[in-house]
């Protein structure tokens, strides 16, 4: 069968241990006038050179979490502006930054399309749950605001990635682990934000 997805980027589904789901996000800063257009889950991290977040680089080890939308004074209304994803190149009024609101918490899990088979049978498949993998970040929609990025299966490693495959998601259009873009579970590699040393 063949999968149905277009890639979607991460979308928040659940927690770790069946945890209650809040959906909640925290508000970190993008820095006015950052070109790069972010959009809604797409992966980000913390620029060390000024606090603010911008869309994570393939394969980056440094992940914060997950774009979920952002909020700013629009430079010719002045007005309070909400979108679900960043455009690029915007300068609030008075020279604000733009309030970003990213999934932080190292225990949610997330959805994501897989962009190519997870291995070419479901028992070779069943054989790399567990393992890590990274994201290929691409562009988005400007119509949706959504994120292209996907699961890059060709960067398995069983430590050396950033997002470990928890198994395939409940979506019986998007099953078929044997073929891109099946749906599937993914978690933040624990070691990577809360027992990093």
């Amino acid at each position: 069968m063949v999968n149905v997805n277009a890639p979607f980027g991460l979308r928040a589904v659940g927690e770790l241990g069946s945890n209650i789901q809040n959906g909640g996000t925290t508000e970190y800063n993008i820095l006015p006038g950052l070109a790069t257009q972010i959009y809604k889950g797409d992966l980000v991290q913390i620029l060390a050179a000024n606090g603010t977040i911008q869309q994570s680089a393939a394969g980056n080890a440094d992940c914060l979490g997950v774009f979920n939308g952002c909020l700013y004074d629009d430079p010719t209304t002045q007005k309070p502006t909400w979108s679900n994803y960043y455009a690029g190149s915007i300068t609030p009024a008075n020279s604000e930054d733009v309030q970003a609101f990213v999934y932080d918490n190292p225990f949610q899990i997330y959805r994501c399309a897989s962009d190519a088979q997870v291995a070419s049978t479901v028992a070779g498949a069943h054989e790399v749950i567990f393992e890590t993998f990274g994201f290929n970040t691409t562009a988005g929609s400007t119509a949706t605001g959504k994120s292209s990025a996907t699961l890059d299966i060709g960067s398995t490693h069983a430590t050396n990635d950033s997002w470990k495959l928890l198994g395939l998601a409940e979506d019986p259009e998007n099953e078929d682990l044997t073929a891109a873009y099946c749906s599937v579970n993914v978690i933040q590699n624990l070691n990577e934000i809360i027992d990093s040393t």
